[in-house]
């Protein structure tokens, strides 16, 4: 039989009161109230509570406080990854940074969705089982890939993936996949320049 936490990382509807999610949820908040209090200058104390409590991380991978995330056993950091100031990572799904990006402050990236009609979202079974979310939910990965950078305030919806070296400009809203080697900006985010790759 298919788990709660199965039907989530497949990208199915799940139940999102679990009580898989709450063990999640519970070290999440363990992490982020040590996390968010270590002192700047305590850098091995950061990089040691990153590494329990993350899905991965590379070295030379920094968070900025405060931060904010969903489960943190669902974030993958490359090498050289910095995460500036008061970013959220809704990382019900995957969330993978890959190396040498940089995060913008204020980015908010999102892994949950939940479905558009009222019919599909609400939960047909709550009234019976109250101990279920009264909405469904259905989480999709996002992949940002190395050297990328996004500018402050960006926001990052379910399933997409920025190709390679991309550069969204602050306050875009990116709604689906960006190709490598551009510079996109708006809501929602479009290609405005295509970069020109080393050789």
């Amino acid at each position: 039989m298919t788990t709660e936490w199965e039907k989530c990382l497949n990208g199915d509807l799940y139940d999102a009161h679990d009580a898989t999610f709450k063990t999640h949820k519970q070290q999440a908040y363990t992490f982020l109230k040590a996390y968010n209090q270590t002192a700047y200058d305590h850098g091995d104390e950061r990089h040691d509570l990153l590494t329990r409590y993350l899905g991965g991380i590379g070295h030379d991978a920094t968070i900025g406080t405060p931060f904010l995330c969903d489960m943190a056993t669902n974030i993958y950091l490359g090498s050289k990854v910095s995460v500036n100031m008061n970013c959220s990572f809704m990382d019900s799904n995957l969330i993978t940074i890959d190396d040498e990006t940089m995060i913008g402050p204020n980015v908010q990236i999102y892994t949950a969705t939940h479905p558009v009609t009222v019919a599909e979202r609400l939960n047909p079974n709550w009234d019976a089982h109250p101990e279920q979310h009264f909405v469904r939910t259905r989480a999709v990965p996002v992949h940002i890939e190395h050297q990328c950078w996004l500018g402050g305030g960006v926001i990052v919806l379910p399933g997409v993936t920025i190709g390679a070296g991309s550069v969204i400009g602050g306050g875009s809203v990116v709604t689906h996949d960006i190709p490598a080697g551009v510079v996109a900006v708006g809501n929602p985010c479009r290609v405005v320049k295509t970069l020109i790759q080393k050789a």
